[in-house]
């Protein structure tokens, strides 16, 4: 599965750092992209094995604000 977040107070490259170690540590994530102009995360993912609600309510908990 594919899967777009849309992170509005993405603004640092320590921000894309943060996100990037939390998506990545899921098991099940197999591809992760961000785009830091865009203020976006591409996730390739086994949805046999993760959940995307997961992986949203993770970066929630960093203080991220998902659209």
């Amino acid at each position: 599965m594919k899967a777009v977040l849309k992170i509005s107070n993405l603004n640092t490259n320590e921000d894309v750092i943060n996100v990037r170690e939390v998506v990545g540590n899921n098991e099940g994530v197999i591809a992760c992209e961000i785009s830091l102009s865009k203020k976006e995360v591409n996730i390739v993912y086994d949805d046999k094995v993760l959940n995307i609600d997961n992986i949203i309510a993770e970066v929630e908990e960093l203080g991220y604000s998902i659209n």
